[in-house]
């Protein structure tokens, strides 16, 4: 005789089981809260420093930034001093104009296309490259810790240093690029000079920057996908392609959607390739949004900071909201972080 457990325990108005328990969930947010600080107590007493000092380093200038944004300060009327004279701030509140005007200008608009390409082109190659070294380097070949270690270099490299060595390799007169060229019978590129050579230089230079820690991070992925799901999709008769599409790349997915992320913030505010391999040049040509920033507030005159924080402000809304559409994209995938 089967015994019949289904009867409800009955409920209070409201839902809440007889005795006046709740789950954890349908707790009052302040009283959930208060609950947290009381059992986590401690952790939350050693993360306080650390978020005190970010709030000041970081969420200062951010209000600040967002308030110069929203006014017309420039050199001429910020706080300033000039000897022993100290001159008031008399810059006026202004509201969206500024970005009103970013948004429906020309110089925004190109510089952001070009950004864009930038980003998309060294994302995109610097993935392929790191995924194609980080296969290499994951079967037993000879000599494979020195390949590592070679192909590393460029990480441990402090990243002016590098710069500059391009900047060197790539000298019209005397580069070593060029000197090769003309043992060959070519005419010297210019490499710096011409719009179009600029773009691939520049972008040429962020890959070589950006494939040691792509293919770190895919190694590492690779060297966490177990071999026996190899071993038995080999043996089931799939080939190596198959093998990638259906093992190697769905293995990877948690590694290569941070890294994809983390590589789009980085090369989009990619500051010292451009600056320090051609400030932008020649002309605008390889200007991005943040070197055009950096350049209303220190290089124009007189310096418009508020155009400057503007651009700023605007650049950190581009890359929230590609942050926040990437997530949801991964949510619908079955992703989660």
């Amino acid at each position: 005789m089967a015994l019949h457990t289904s009867q409800s325990v009955p409920k209070a108005p409201g839902g809440t089981p007889p005795g006046g328990l709740r789950r954890p969930g349908g707790l009052p947010a302040p009283v959930r809260l208060r609950r947290g600080l009381a059992t986590h107590w401690y952790a939350w007493a050693m993360v306080a420093p650390v978020v005190a000092v970010i709030g000041v380093i970081i969420g200062y200038p951010l209000v600040r930034g967002v308030h110069l944004s929203l006014t017309d300060a420039d050199e001429r009327n910020v706080e300033r001093s000039i000897g022993v004279n100290h001159l008031p701030a008399t810059y006026e509140f202004v509201g969206l104009d500024n970005y009103a005007d970013a948004l429906t200008g020309d110089q925004f608009l190109s510089t952001l296309g070009w950004t864009l390409m930038w980003t998309v082109s060294c994302v995109t190659v610097t993935f392929g490259l790191g995924l194609a070294l980080a296969n290499i380097l994951n079967r037993r070949i000879a000599g494979r810790s020195f390949y590592r270690m070679l192909l590393i270099l460029p990480w441990a490299v402090p990243g002016f240093v590098s710069v500059f060595a391009w900047r060197f390799l790539y000298n019209e007169d005397r580069g070593f690029l060029n000197k090769l060229l003309a043992g060959g019978g070519i005419d010297a590129v210019p490499w710096l000079n011409d719009p179009t050579w600029a773009k691939f230089s520049v972008i040429a230079v962020n890959i070589w920057l950006g494939v040691p820690f792509m293919m770190v991070a895919l190694l590492g992925g690779l060297q966490s996908i177990p071999g026996e799901m190899y071993e038995a999709a080999e043996m089931d008769g799939a080939n190596a392609w198959q093998r990638f599409c259906h093992i190697t790349m769905p293995g990877l997915r948690p590694v290569s959607t941070t890294v994809i992320l983390l590589s789009t913030i980085w090369t989009f505010n990619m500051f010292p390739v451009i600056f320090l391999l051609t400030r932008g040049g020649p002309g605008e040509a390889t200007q991005i949004l943040v070197t055009q920033a950096y350049k209303f507030s220190f290089e124009i005159s007189p310096r418009d900071f508020a155009q400057s924080s503007t651009w700023g402000v605007l650049i950190l809304v581009l890359l929230m909201a590609f942050a926040a559409v990437y997530r949801r994209v991964l949510r619908t995938q079955g992703d989660t972080w």
